[in-house]
């Protein structure tokens, strides 16, 4: 490789890295992650990532918007690296409060998430302390986030299947969230 050809190289990986700082994917689009969130050998705390691939399959992401979507079984201080360079995330998780109905799907707003004050590990912190953290560490965090959680009944049991009720509730839950998710990148873009 000549000199020229190495210069043109480190240019190339350079504006890569300036256009994911800044949440532009390669063609210059806008990012988008839905993080699926769960784990698939614990009964219903598979429904975060059973409804990432749902939506993965149903979700029409408007021109300008390039969407990557992730399962993990990650949380708090994690997922910074998952999310870092992204414009908007939309996080799909499992919640157990017992009083709503299994199946019923809420939005929790970001605002409402207390940032954790007090650390004993950083597997302590939440997701509203770590894009807190992500942005003091000068890291590039969403401007839009958005979190879609399920009602489910069973998270501890090992069992590869949701509970009847859940997984009755997935399509209208796919609908739901798919339709929000379009309508914030039409909104944003």
């Amino acid at each position: 490789m000549t000199e020229g050809q190495k210069d043109a190289t480190e240019q190339q990986g350079q504006e890569q890295e300036q256009e994911k700082g800044q949440g532009r994917g390669p063609g210059g689009n806008r990012r988008l992650l839905v993080l699926g969130l769960g784990n698939e050998i614990l009964s219903d705390d598979a429904v975060g990532i059973l409804l990432a691939r749902e939506i993965q399959e149903s979700l029409t992401a408007p021109n300008g918007w390039e969407v990557d979507f992730v399962e993990a079984s990650l949380a708090g201080f994690n997922l910074l690296d998952l999310i870092a360079g992204y414009n908007a995330l939309v996080l799909v998780d499992s919640i157990v409060t017992g009083k709503e109905e299994p199946g019923e799907v809420f939005e929790l707003d970001l605002d409402s998430l207390r940032a954790t004050l007090r650390l004993s590990s950083v597997h302590d912190i939440n997701l509203a302390t770590a894009l807190k953290l992500g942005e003091e560490l000068g890291m590039a965090m969403p401007d839009h986030v958005r979190i879609f959680v399920m009602e489910v009944i069973e998270i501890s049991r090992f069992a590869e299947e949701l509970t009847p009720p859940v997984r009755e509730a997935l399509p209208g839950a796919v609908a739901r969230i798919t339709g929000a998710i379009e309508l914030m990148l039409e909104d944003t873009s």
